[in-house]
């Protein structure tokens, strides 16, 4: 009878401490980190065909084009792998992609200039593909705010704080925040 209650104590306390769960938060913060990267890689893969569709219908924009190329190449040369996030890395990242986010919506406004190019099937396509991977990646974005807050929480609150100090020393995560560029309200001019 003792024994059994021992294990039921102890069983209670790896578990209320944080032995099992700082850890398993660690695991949910980098896989949510996999797919904010996984949207971003699509959006830039989507880039380069969008950019070709455009260059066909307006050879004069080739500044806008050659501007968006270079921030995918500047968005796509920051990688951050999930064990090396802090908030430098993270800032870093925020800022190359948006800067791609940045270009792409110039090339969105140069796109409404040549109704040709916007009657164009592998536009829109590209366009509505674009759109969606915009969503995705708004939503892998939150879900790693959310995880982050939960390690954040496992790590920083008693007592699981207290078993992360003694055993796991796992620091905060970093999370995203609005870059000054978002932070701008956007001009509207009729």
């Amino acid at each position: 009878m003792k024994s059994t209650l021992v294990i039921v104590m102890l069983s209670f306390f790896m578990v209320s401490c944080g032995l099992q769960s700082i850890p398993t938060a660690n695991n949910a913060v980098e896989g949510s980190w996999a797919e904010v990267m996984n949207q971003y890689k699509r959006r830039s893969d989507l880039v380069p065909m969008l950019v070709e569709t455009v260059k066909g219908a307006g050879k004069q924009e080739r500044e806008t084009l050659e501007g968006v190329m270079a921030a995918r190449a500047k968005a796509t040369s920051v990688n951050v792998d999930a064990k090396d996030l802090n908030p430098e890395t993270l800032k870093k990242f925020q800022a190359a992609q948006g800067e791609l986010s940045q270009a792409l919506g110039r090339l969105m406004v140069v796109s409404e200039r040549y109704p040709d190019l916007k009657a164009n099937a592998n536009f829109q396509s590209l366009q509505s593909q674009l759109e969606g991977t915009e969503n995705r990646i708004a939503i892998a974005r939150r879900r790693y705010i959310e995880t982050v807050q939960e390690f954040n929480n496992l790590v920083t609150v008693f007592p699981t704080s207290l078993t992360n100090s003694m055993i796991h020393h796992f620091e905060k995560k970093p999370q995203f925040t609005a870059t000054e560029a978002e932070q701008k309200t956007p001009e509207v001019k009729f």
